[in-house]
């Protein structure tokens, strides 16, 4: 039996016996109380609460039953009843929907509700109980409805939190503006670390996550930070994933190790994504978790949620014997240009070329993980020239030039990307050759916003200085300080505000506009604002 067809039978035995555990009549209130008693009523909702996959008539909520954050064995192993309340108002006066839902072990007790229903473009309240425990209340919204044109969406950019490197500040700075939706894309999660509920003085490089109760406890690690769970009570959050929350540098079936067993692993740590996210999702198999989606902001704004991990072809001349990235001349990795690799993988490279040609909307986001844009670690002075990280865009350049040209010919209107992963803000112009500079006949095709990490640290800022000098694509570029993007976004311009942190070391650190871009309706490229 090969690995995919034994993970997913083992797949659909859990889920079967979830579905079983779901519908018995001996799910209520006498497990309730025991597990109360078990847990000696601990509160069972120490991760807090987050929504997301925002819809004009629903959303998901979630949870997840916990009574003690590093020892999931203090939660019985039993299905429990969770009842769960939206509401019009913040004192839960005005009740829009209510019910219950299972919360079941073989999900680590993870809560998901799509609540359907709602009344499009407008704000509610949900909470979720336990007995007599009491979830945070979080607030969350619906989409504007089809064929609206919202006069403005405020989103925060948010990506690699790595707990080892910082407090969490930035999430605390992302609540109290109070956007309309959060975007997080990617390393929600670092693979190692010790398992502790204090953001260390110093990184301490252990216990590294392989199997599901380890990348369950990484969750419920991160999870507990005070002002993650802010960020997530305020708003809801679309997410997608790179490559920490399974392995450094991982590239479908490929680890840096050469595991062969390497898809178990992911198998383990998809699974604990989606038992910790607030997604739309009906899981079948975790050995594979189609997670790209679509959503629609009224006609103001279409968002393309991508995954660049799980389908991409094998990294680049890798380091010998291993697997994993390096940085490599051009000329000497003549992979680099096989037309037959993919980032995407051709299933979902059709889903977005048919919902950019489709859509309306006046801004196309492209919600993805890493810089897109040119970014040669040499002068480039002739053809062959440069030097590239294999694990971003430059790693696949055709397929970067096949992206580019479905943005040309799709016609879709403003293309806009978004991108985390390299721990550095750029502002960067993509014209439909990248490896050119624009000119009338390679013309810009979309604009491009890079955040920097909430805690992971980066390269010195002169280093990224000679990088935006060397690489006509990228126009602003700081790697120095940690903090988050805010953009706003209206009918006739996206503004983006690139917020940096005073220190990412001080829990209650300040936070200051580091610079801001500005990117008109119909004039691809960022300008200073």
């Amino acid at each position: 039996m090969d690995e995919h067809r034994r993970i997913f039978l083992h797949t659909a035995s859990r889920l079967g016996a979830l579905a079983a555990l779901s519908s018995a009549s001996t799910i209520g209130a006498a497990q309730n109380r025991a597990g109360a008693r078990d847990s000696r009523n601990a509160y069972p909702f120490s991760l807090g609460v987050a929504s997301g996959s925002p819809l004009p008539d629903a959303v998901i909520i979630w949870t997840r039953i916990l009574h003690d954050p590093l020892n999931a064995a203090a939660t019985p192993p039993i299905a429990f009843s969770v009842r769960w309340e939206m509401a019009e108002d913040e004192n839960f006066r005005r009740i829009a929907a209510r019910g219950s839902a299972g919360a079941a072990p073989e999900l680590a007790h993870s809560v998901h509700v799509d609540i359907s229903g709602l009344q499009p473009d407008r704000w509610y309240w949900y909470r979720f109980m336990l007995g007599d425990a009491v979830s945070p209340t979080g607030r969350t919204r619906t989409a504007p409805a089809a064929g609206s044109m919202p006069k403005q969406l405020k989103l925060a950019v948010a990506s690699c939190q790595h707990w080892e490197f910082g407090s969490y500040a930035a999430h605390h700075h992302i609540a109290a503006a109070a956007p309309d939706l959060v975007a997080f894309l990617g390393d929600y999660i670092y693979e190692w670390g010790p398992y502790q509920l204090q953001h260390p003085k110093a990184a301490v490089r252990a216990s590294e996550s392989f199997t599901l109760a380890d990348y369950r406890a990484r969750y419920a690690q991160y999870k507990t930070d005070a002002h993650l769970q802010a960020a997530h009570h305020a708003a809801p959050w679309i997410v997608t994933w790179d490559d920490h929350e399974v392995a450094n540098d991982y590239a479908n079936q490929q680890d840096e190790r050469l595991n062969p067993r390497f898809l178990q692993r992911r198998a383990a740590a998809y699974q604990a994504f989606y038992e910790h996210m607030p997604l739309r999702l009906t899981p079948r198999d975790f050995a594979h978790l189609r997670i790209y989606q679509r959503y629609d902001w009224g006609k103001l704004a279409r968002f393309h949620v991508l995954d660049d991990r799980q389908y991409r072809a094998n990294l680049a001349c890798p380091p010998p014997g291993r697997g994993g990235s390096s940085s490599v001349l051009l000329r000497a990795c003549p992979t680099l240009l096989d037309r037959s690799r993919t980032m995407l993988g051709q299933e979902q490279e059709q889903w977005l070329a048919q919902g950019l040609s489709s859509s309306q909307a006046r801004w196309n986001i492209l919600a993805q993980q890493t810089l897109m844009a040119q970014n040669s670690q040499l002068p480039i002075m002739k053809a062959g020239d440069g030097r590239f990280w294999t694990d971003g865009w430059d790693g696949y350049p055709m397929a970067r030039q096949q992206l580019m040209d479905t943005l040309h010919t799709s016609r879709a209107r403003n293309p806009l990307v978004l991108s985390g992963d390299v721990h550095s803000f750029f502002a960067c112009e993509l014209a439909r050759n990248p490896s050119r500079p624009a000119s009338p006949a390679n013309p810009l095709v979309a604009t491009e916003f890079c955040g920097t990490s909430i805690t992971s640290p980066s390269r010195p800022q002169a280093r990224t200085e000679q990088y935006v000098s060397m690489n006509h694509g990228i126009k602003y570029g700081r790697s120095d300080r940690r903090g988050y993007m805010l953009l706003t976004v209206t009918p006739a311009d996206t503004t983006a505000h690139f917020l940096v942190l005073d220190s990412v070391h001080d829990s209650a650190s300040p936070i200051a506009r580091g610079a801001a871009f500005v990117v008109r309706d119909g004039q691809a490229g960022p300008v200073r604002a």
